[in-house]
């Protein structure tokens, strides 16, 4: 009965881990020392589907019962981007190396931009497929008094 609040909840779970990370991607664009003294390299969110899982009651949810087909989503890992980094001339800078160029972060604000407007949409269907579901089910509480 509430396999489909836990799939709207566990998208909804996903894309705030990925918005998070699309933040933290946005607030180093410009950072040219991190971990090992190399740029800030840009990180991505990994999904997957999880074609088991327990519902509210605690039975599982594995195709031989209530709720067959629902499959949630869950986050598998934050990946790095293997992209390189953007070289600059910049022989003033003190993170420049010996002929000036200064190495920067593999991240584009404009597609990390289009990336949240992704996940915010997603996460914003996820509320709207949790608030109908929970909806229909008040109604069918509501005819059956």
């Amino acid at each position: 009965m509430f396999s489909s609040f836990a799939v709207s909840a566990s998208g909804m779970a996903a894309q705030r881990i990925r918005i998070n990370t699309i933040a933290s991607n946005l607030a180093n664009v410009n950072t040219t020392r991190g971990a090992g003294g190399q740029p800030y390299r840009r990180r991505d969110v990994v999904f997957s589907a999880d074609p088991v899982f327990s519902n509210l009651s605690g039975s599982g949810i594995s195709g031989t019962g209530p709720g067959d087909g629902v499959i949630p989503v869950k986050v598998i890992g934050i990946i790095e981007d293997s992209r390189p980094f953007k070289r600059v001339y910049e022989p003033g800078h003190p993170d420049a190396d010996s002929d000036g160029y200064l190495l920067l972060p593999n991240v584009n604000p404009l597609e990390e931009m289009v990336n949240m407007m992704s996940a915010m949409r997603a996460y914003e269907a996820n509320v709207a497929a949790l608030k109908s579901e929970k909806e229909m089910k008040q109604k069918a509480l509501d005819i059956a008094r």
